[in-house]
């Protein structure tokens, strides 16, 4: 098996009281489909092992089977553990075997153009199958301009294949938005072992879902665990790009800590900045005059400390929902300033640790954590994208997009009226009027109970201005504070134009992509600026569930395997081509159309002031795999290398 690091063959003796207590634990679903890669047998996809269909995220492990059923699996399970764990009868099921695995293990039926997508991601199938850079030619050289996820897992890709590359990071370590991030409640709203790299060795997450101290260290074990360390040039600012075409490369200014600056070059940039790192700072009268400590909770303060502290938190999105349950139990109060409600839903275990039998099994179970990974990718992948579409026949659009969408709408009402039903001043304004899902899928932390308590506020007329020692709001009243946290969110539309990029020509990036609005082709590649790749770019964010480490591994794959084609077809450089990247573009438009990002009761950071989404993907997650899987170097206008040593002139 190629992707993936398994837990070694166990052949020494375990304690079988130990072993059953913990099997005892263990999701069937999933111990059915390692028996079947253990034994070879695969009775354990038929009846009576078939588990029935359970869409939450953190499903019950019992799989709806019978008594009897569950205790044959776990003591099949538990003699193969006690007894020495034998090498897989089935490493890579193969396509038949695997789309069979999956129906079964998930008691619906998956696509089949979702089997070479989770083959790959399960580690069955090699991630850089078809990859191989040519031992004959100039070296590739790449640089890459950040550190985090999506710089971590190029820089391990391109490592796996040989090719050379440096990454300039800023800040003095790895982690790119996680580094950046470290407020009170900040943590992932994606299950970890979905939200995590597809290859290397597991992680032992403690958590479903895991807060940024963990995370950060998962990142920092990762660049060391696959060799990108050695690779970084950290606090090393990387503030211009300029295309040479002559020398088909990129001039490089770089900024170090003390302020120096110096230039260098490389053929190819790959630009992996992040989204989520630049704080937005609202536009509101007298945010200078205030006297007390005032800071973006992405720029959280070393050792502020907020105990018996009367706080003002402006915004009520992802992150106000995480912070707010974190610090009101230790501040003396906290005013949240809303400007509109957010739909949020409850998620069994979402706080929970992951138990102890989940958790040996996931590390003795050869193949289990694959099979985990799977599950929690699924249900928090695609299945809810065809509920966010427009039904041109519902007759209630302004409250949700079809039936189902309604359904959802229903349900995190009546939610939310259980939360609040002894505070009817709050569930008047805590119900969305815009349909579920039109912003951000917000997962409750607390949010709720938080609101209920009698030392915290929620302000929903709008700000008028902010004084020296508080809050001025429109009806005129004035509420003191003595410390003031933004939590608006980030600049999300200038991405890599944020920085002095200038293509063929001349041309500056920023003014391809004036009045917010960013395109790319597959969010990757711009025309006019040869040998530059995008990561985390343009219309590659996903609003409707998934990964953003599965779509890194989408872009990295793409990126690398042109690099492969450079290489072999002796290319100085690529550049796609107008009437692509305008055709990608005009799909995407019309997808969003269709969905309910573009729903106009409502404004949500992914699109631009025009209503242009700008930040979202409209596709599935298999859809944007098959993409980015291959490229097609018919899309592009291509170059050949030329030797360095032929004059200008003759070029």
């Amino acid at each position: 098996m190629a992707g993936f690091t398994s837990p070694p063959m166990n052949s020494e003796q375990l304690d079988p009281d130990q072993v059953h207590a913990m099997v005892a634990e263990g999701d069937l679903r999933i111990m059915l489909m390692c028996l079947v890669h253990l034994t070879g047998d695969r009775k354990w996809l038929k009846a009576p092992f078939t588990p029935r269909r359970d869409v939450r995220l953190v499903a019950d492990p019992g799989a709806g089977l019978p008594g009897e059923v569950a205790d044959q699996i776990r003591s099949a399970v538990a003699k193969l553990l006690i007894e020495g764990l034998p090498e897989p009868v089935i490493g890579d099921p193969g396509p038949e075997l695997m789309q069979e695995m999956m129906n079964v293990c998930l008691g619906e039926i998956v696509p089949s153009e979702y089997v070479g997508m989770m083959r790959e991601d399960m580690g069955f199938v090699s991630r850089d199958q078809g990859l191989a850079v040519p031992t004959e030619g100039p070296e590739i050289e790449v640089a890459i301009i950040g550190g985090g996820v999506s710089g971590i897992g190029l820089g391990a890709q391109l490592g796996r294949l040989g090719i050379s590359y440096r990454i300039y990071e800023k800040n003095p370590e790895v982690g790119g938005t996680w580094w950046d991030n470290r407020y009170p409640g900040c943590g992932v709203d994606t299950p970890n072992h979905a939200y995590s790299f597809s290859f290397g060795p597991r992680h032992q997450w403690s958590r479903y879902f895991s807060l940024r101290d963990e995370i950060q260290s998962y990142l920092v074990n990762s660049a060391d665990t696959f060799g990108v360390r050695p690779h970084v040039q950290f606090e090393t600012e990387v503030v211009a790009a300029h295309w040479q075409a002559d020398a088909h490369n990129w001039l490089l200014t770089l900024r170090d800590a003390q302020g120096q600056t110096h230039q260098t070059t490389s053929p190819v940039v790959v630009s992996a900045l992040g989204i989520l790192n630049v704080p937005r700072w609202p536009k509101i009268d007298g945010l200078d005059d205030f006297t007390g400590t005032v800071f973006h909770s992405a720029r959280w303060p070393d050792g502020v400390d907020l105990s018996g502290r009367d706080v003002a938190v402006i915004g009520t999105g992802a992150t106000a929902m995480q912070l707010v349950p974190a610090v009101a139990p230790e501040v003396n109060s906290v005013t949240i300033y809303q400007r509109s409600p957010q739909w949020a839903r409850p998620i069994e275990g979402y706080r929970d640790q992951i138990p102890d039998g989940s958790q040996w099994l996931l590390t003795h179970l050869p193949l289990y954590v694959e099979w985990f990974r799977f599950t929690m990718l699924w249900r928090y992948g695609d299945g809810l994208l065809p509920f966010l579409r427009r039904d041109p026949e519902w007759p209630h659009p302004e409250r949700s997009m079809n039936r189902i969408n309604d359904r959802h709408r229903q349900e995190m009402a009546d939610y939310i009226v259980e939360q609040l039903s002894d505070r009817p001043d709050l569930l008047e304004v805590c119900i969305p009027d815009y349909p579920p899902y039109g912003k951000r899928i917000l997962l409750d932390n607390g949010w709720f109970a938080t609101l209920r308590r009698d030392n915290v506020h929620l302000v929903t007329d709008p700000i008028s201005r902010v004084e020296a020692t508080g809050v001025t709001t429109n009806d005129g009243q004035c509420r003191s504070a003595d410390v003031l946290i933004i939590a608006t969110g980030f600049e999300t539309t200038q991405l890599t134009a944020r920085l002095d990029v200038r293509g063929r020509d001349g041309v500056e990036l920023a003014n391809v992509w004036a009045d917010d609005n960013p395109t790319a082709h597959l969010g990757i590649t711009v025309p006019g600026f040869p040998n530059l790749f995008l990561m985390a770019g343009p219309n590659t964010g996903l609003g409707h569930g998934g990964s953003a480490m599965f779509q890194a591994e989408c872009q990295a794959r793409y990126i690398t395997a042109m690099l492969v084609e450079m290489s072999a077809r002796g290319l100085g450089s690529v550049e796609v081509r107008s009437d692509v990247h305008d055709r990608f573009v005009a799909e995407v438009d019309a997808e969003h159309a269709e969905l309910i990002w573009t729903h106009p009761g409502m404004t949500n950071w992914y699109r631009n002031r025009h209503g242009r989404i700008t930040a979202l993907m409209p596709f599935r997650l298999v859809d944007y795999w098959q993409m980015t899987h291959d490229p097609d170097l018919r899309q592009y206008v291509t170059e050949p290398r030329y030797d360095k040593s032929t004059p200008t002139s003759q070029r």
